[in-house]
């Protein structure tokens, strides 16, 4: 069906087709109308067809189309600059569908202006910005990945687009303001890091490139926690009530609070909070967000209504002096029949709604405007507590000392002519002198669009006759906010217009200041007498470590005065904060931190650290800082360290920071371990090939780089269902059972996870020979472990042929590096049903068979086509036989001979290996060194001759090596040196 698109420039008297300026085929999404321009309109059309935006400079008389390469979810038009904006957006690919009917979708349309997706807003410093909502909703589309929001800047009216940032957290992006920012252009974000942190940014709209961003906290910050507003930048877990006159007015939801928060007052500084209010309610809104049942009353400066439980109950309250005190509301001495109602405070009063309606075509249950000062129409009850059941309408024209019931239910209430006429209505309308409602004429009839024209109510504007003067009270005191108001307000029944250039205040004149114009300073709380008296946490005694010797500084009193009062005299010396000179005293409280506020840190980065002094003189204070890794710095004063002090560490490892503070009073230390971590590379398991059963054998994990305490080792030990975790690279284990047994090491270090297994054969003894090889070998080791895999099987198969042994008893490994080694073990049956004795024996025979073919020649093999490679006997053995047995001492004191001996021949051999060209041994390896299980060939190839030809070339070997190392993070800057075990397999 075609949809007609109207568009009227009469209040809706008629209206003309725009169809032909749009295009008949272009479907419509959102319109935006610049803010600070209303003849300059956006509308955007619906991503499902096409993304594009049309842009009119004539209130939509014409429209110009410009493609977009990607999906507006929000704009945000500049607070002064007409053709600035910024666009969040999705990029095309990151979209996909959503179900709308789903729970899990929190919203539905884009609205403007109060936001109902905004989550608990949050506190950090004083900045400067203004705050405009934007609601982050895609209708029907949802991202894949949370991170695919992206920020897009503006600067001609959505005609071109410039990317600013590429993860930005929803609805957490602002302008800058004039005046208070530098910049005028200047964008202030959360955004995301690569590993999923979130930092508060700024940066220029045209010039956001990493180099040109600045980071004004320093660290990381929570998700969905900044908030620019006016002077105030929060990042901290606080609902902004207001940021009204340089104060913040705060909410916070304490540990042991489910659906209440606490009312917190700031000092104008907005650093210093004070209690207003506890346990003021929430209500969960459309969107699964929390509201607070707090409402400032428009027109009026500090006059407040919230809801707050009280003995289980909740009742309504009401404040003239922000928050300094409150009172129940009054109810209506009679109801709508003239009834009387017996209503008495504080066992019953009236209670009132408190909800913002989320549309803003809606009233809400409560609704005043600035431009009729002291009217409230508000839904509500009267009893013992909130309800809502039974509810009705009320209207108070004098701020909230006296109501009157108007209906017996819920309507919806707007201000026409600047509050000089109310109009009530149970369906939505559009408020202005015109009013607009969708609606039926009947049941059976479709919707029609209505238009009402009040003018002919308001006959005349109005002259001074119509007026009459109405004084501001606090149920009869006439100084409010510390002085007396009086407002000029339409007499009831003269029927006349307003017109803009009504003025609501008549006059205004200060009062003398007495003690309900002060509330409790910070760290001090109100006591049941009504003093103000310090908190138990709070010490008054201390001063601000600027305040330095000579200079003065303002001794509170326990009271300040209510920001915005305008009292003058009377109490006001007594209560006001005194001035005192500063005192000479040691330092106190030292605190030191990194700017990211993490204990960790990389190898070869910038670690800025923070000193903090609660107590003492700044100025006349000496710091040093010693980075533990050899350097330490000093500092004259504190003042020298505001912006952080930097080190880089060329080593990893833990080290002990420690700072100290002292001055001709005193000192105070502090402590921290930072570790700085370089991420595990490579990680080798050395373990032996055989070992003997219930003998202890050592198992080396070797890492690279190498750095020690950085590191964590977990063990998994054949079928151990938990690891074993150590900080130290080596354990001894020992294995019960005979068998084939697994282990595997994990190796963490930094934000990395590196691993390694290898297989051990756990016998009750075994028989070993050493194997070398003819040179033209080495020619063709390229050192990596699936070649030595290989060349494992094929000496296997070599060896077998020589040989009746079984396959599965015979094991050959070969070492890493060059000269190329190996080495032959011989295992006993699995059956040893005949005897310990026999298999010795057994073993003996069989050893010396291969001996002998090795002494031969008798053991070659084919590397390639016209390389032949000769397996030797290196004439010596790690271990003739070994076993479990204790009898064997002799034979253990033999081994030991033998391989002090072997090392003693092995440095020989290697030292005149090149007048010994027969020999080639495994010696010195100056590569890092591995063990493999070496796995059985087939026992169904039974080919005499075998041959390497079908396997890779050592270059291509070698190129695979390397790309696995890199795979697995092999080969950044992080250096070390390698120190590479003897692997001796015994």
């Amino acid at each position: 069906m075609l949809k007609v698109r109207l568009r009227s420039t009469d209040y809706g008297s008629t209206y003309e087709r725009m169809n032909d300026k749009v295009g008949s085929k272009t479907v419509l999404s959102y319109l935006y109308v610049c803010p600070t321009n209303k003849r300059k309109i956006m509308v955007l059309t619906d991503p499902e067809f096409e993304s594009s935006v049309l842009i009119s400079s004539d209130e939509g008389a014409s429209y110009q189309k410009y493609r977009l390469t990607f999906y507006i979810l929000s704009l945000l038009f500049h607070p002064t600059e007409e053709d600035w904006a910024l666009a969040y957006s999705h990029d095309q690919k990151a979209l996909e569908p959503i179900n709308l009917n789903s729970r899990e979708t929190k919203c539905l349309i884009i609205m403007q202006p109060p936001p109902i997706c905004s989550k608990s807003i949050h506190v950090f410093m004083r900045k400067s910005e203004m705050l405009q909502w934007k609601r982050d909703i895609f209708f029907g589309y949802q991202t894949k990945h949370p991170l695919d929001k992206q920020l897009y800047s503006s600067m001609d009216f959505g005609r071109k687009w410039q990317l600013i940032h590429e993860h930005v957290t929803p609805n957490r992006f602002y302008w800058s303001v004039s005046g208070l920012d530098k910049e005028p252009d200047l964008v202030h974000m959360e955004a995301h890091t690569p590993d999923g942190s979130v930092q508060y940014v700024t940066c220029r709209a045209q010039m956001c490139t990493e180099a040109n961003r600045n980071y004004p906290f320093p660290g990381y910050i929570d998700i969905s926690s900044l908030v620019v507003q006016d002077d105030y930048i929060f990042i901290q877990d606080l609902h902004i009530v207001s940021t009204d006159e340089k104060q913040v007015f705060a909410a916070v939801q304490e540990w042991n609070q489910n659906d209440t928060y606490n009312l917190y007052l700031s000092d104008t500084r907005g650093i210093y909070f004070t209690l207003a209010m506890e346990n003021v309610k929430t209500t969960r809104g459309i969107g699964g967000n929390q509201m607070l049942d707090l409402y400032e009353v428009a027109g009026i400066k500090g006059m407040l209504i919230a809801n707050k439980r009280q003995d289980n109950q909740v009742k309504t309250f009401i404040t003239y002096n922000k928050g300094r005190d409150w009172r129940l509301l009054q109810a209506p001495a009679t109801d709508l029949d003239g009834n009387d109602i017996h209503c008495i405070l504080p066992f019953c009063s009236l209670h009132l709604q408190l909800q913002m309606s989320e549309n803003p075509y809606l009233s809400g249950t409560i609704s005043t405007k600035s431009s009729a000062p002291g009217v409230i129409v508000a839904t509500g009850n009267i009893g013992a507590e909130l309800s809502y059941n039974n509810v009705g309408m009320f209207i108070s024209s004098d701020a909230g000392n006296n109501w009157r019931q108007i209906f017996d239910e819920e309507h919806n209430v707007w201000f026409l002519d600047k509050g000089g006429a109310l109009v009530a209505v149970k369906q939505p309308s559009v408020p202005t002198r015109h009013l607009c409602f969708f609606g039926h004429f009947s049941h059976r009839s479709e919707w029609q669009l209505i238009k009402i024209d009040y003018k002919s109510i308001f006959s005349r504007k109005c002259t001074e006759e119509d007026y009459q003067t109405w004084h501001l009270h606090n149920q009869g005191e006439p100084c409010v906010m510390g002085q007396k108001q009086i407002y000029m307000k339409r007499r009831p029944g003269n029927y006349c217009m307003l017109g803009k250039d009504y003025s609501r205040i008549l006059s205004a004149e200060s009062c003398i200041c007495r003690a309900h114009d002060f509330e409790c300073d910070y760290g001090y709380e109100r006591r049941g007498d009504g003093n103000c008296r310090a908190a138990f946490w709070f010490n008054p005694s201390t001063v601000s470590r600027s305040c330095s010797q000579g200079q003065n500084y303002l001794n509170s009193t326990g009271y300040r005065k209510v920001v915005l009062n305008n009292c003058t005299k009377g109490v006001k010396d007594m209560y006001t904060a005194r001035k005192q000179q500063c005192p000479n005293r040691p330092p106190k409280g030292l605190l030191l931190s990194t700017k990211d506020d993490k204990l960790t840190a990389n190898l070869g980065s910038n670690v800025t650290f923070l000193v903090h002094l609660d107590e003492g003189d700044s100025l006349r204070t000496n710091i040093q800082l010693d980075f533990g890794d050899g350097t330490a710095v000093s500092y004259s004063n504190l003042s020298w360290t505001e912006e952080g002090i930097k080190h880089i560490y060329k080593s990893a490892g833990i080290f002990r920071v420690t700072a100290l503070a002292e001055n001709n009073l005193g000192y105070d230390t502090t402590t921290l371990f930072l570790h700085v971590t370089c991420p595990v590379e490579h990680v080798q398991l050395l373990a032996p090939f055989v070992v003997i059963r219930n003998k202890e054998v050592n198992i080396t994990a070797l890492v690279l780089p190498s750095h020690s305490r950085t590191v964590t080792y977990f063990w998994w030990l054949g079928n151990n269902t938990e690891p074993v975790i150590s900080l130290d690279g080596s354990i001894s284990h020992t294995f019960p059972n005979e068998g084939m047994h697994t282990i595997t090491v994990q190796v963490a270090a930094a934000n990395t996870i590196l691993q390694d297994t290898k297989t051990i054969a756990v016998k009750e003894f075994f028989k070993s020979l050493l194997l070398s090889f003819s040179p033209n070998l080495d020619e063709f080791n390229p050192d990596i472990p699936e070649w030595r895999q290989d060349v494992g099987r094929v000496i296997k198969k070599a060896l077998l042929q020589v040989s009746d042994f079984p396959e599965e008893q015979l094991l050959v490994a070969v070492f890493p590096g060059v000269p190329t080694a190996a080495e032959l073990f011989l295992l006993p049956h699995k059956n040893q049903s005949e005897g310990k004795k026999k298999n010795e024996e057994e073993l003996e025979q069989v050893s010396d068979i291969i001996v002998s073919a090795l002494n031969q020649n008798l053991v070659e093999f084919e590397l390639k086509p016209g390389v032949r490679v000769i397996v030797y006997n290196t004439q010596l053995t790690l271990a003739p036989l070994v076993d479990s047995n204790p009898r064997h001492s002799s034979s253990a004191m033999l081994m030991l001979l033998s391989v002090v001996f072997v090392g003693l021949a092995v440095f020989l051999i290697y030292k005149f290996k090149r007048k010994i060209p027969w020999i080639n041994i495994y010696a010195e390896v100056n590569q890092e060194k591995e063990q493999e299980m070496i796995g059985s060939v087939g026992q169904g190839d039974s080919t005499p001759k075998i041959t390497l030809s079908e396997f890779s070339t050592s270059k291509e070997l070698m190129e695979k090596e390397l790309d696995a190392r890199v795979k697995r993070g092999v080969g950044n800057a992080c250096e070390s040196t390698r120190e590479i075990p003897n692997c001796t397999s015994v």
